[in-house]
């Protein structure tokens, strides 16, 4: 099945699946703690939309205990930054219809949330198609180490995403019930 083919039928399964369990953000803490980072890491996230799982109330709790969090601009070419962000903060519309926070300062997580359409046990990823989150993963490699963690609902994982050799495998994938390392 072509990747478009999967997208499509991946896409229609969690609109119909849908539901409003969302990670445990015990889950994440104990990530953390036990990651024994030198000093709180920037966290990047996402705004969920069209039925994605949610990671708002993991940055919101994480923003309390202090952890700078971040979420994404899209920019031109099919590029994204990451900027600082804060729940006190207003957001705007994206040109995708996503909010996003006023650009402030840029910021490179040291952990990064990934939304997903669907995932395999080899840890890839299947995404929208823009190649967003491929080239920015790209990009931050180069500039530094990061641990990139895919979010999803159980029902999204597939026997194999189809790969090529721009897409870039996650550290990582957490569902509601089962972490995939």
């Amino acid at each position: 099945m072509s990747k478009l083919q999967l997208r499509k039928k991946l896409l229609k399964i969690r609109k119909l699946k849908y539901n409003t369990s969302n990670i445990k953000f015990e889950t994440i803490k104990l990530f953390l703690k036990n990651k024994k980072f030198k000093k709180k890491p920037i966290i990047g996230g996402y705004f969920p939309v069209s039925y994605e799982i949610g990671c708002l109330n993991i940055l919101h709790k994480l923003e309390i205990n202090n952890f700078q969090i971040s979420l994404p601009v899209i920019g031109t070419k099919n590029s994204m930054q990451f900027y600082n962000y804060s729940f006190k903060d207003p957001l705007k519309i994206g040109k995708h219809g996503i909010p996003e926070p006023l650009e402030k300062k840029i910021v490179y997580p040291d952990l990064l949330f990934v939304p997903l359409v669907g995932f395999d046990k080899r840890l890839f990823r299947l995404g929208y198609g823009g190649g967003y989150y491929d080239r920015y993963l790209q990009k931050l490699s180069k500039m530094k180490s990061f641990i990139s963690i895919g979010l999803a609902f159980p029902f999204q994982k597939v026997n194999k995403i189809p790969n090529e050799t721009f897409d870039k495998k996650l550290d990582l994938i957490i569902t509601t019930n089962k972490i995939y390392v």
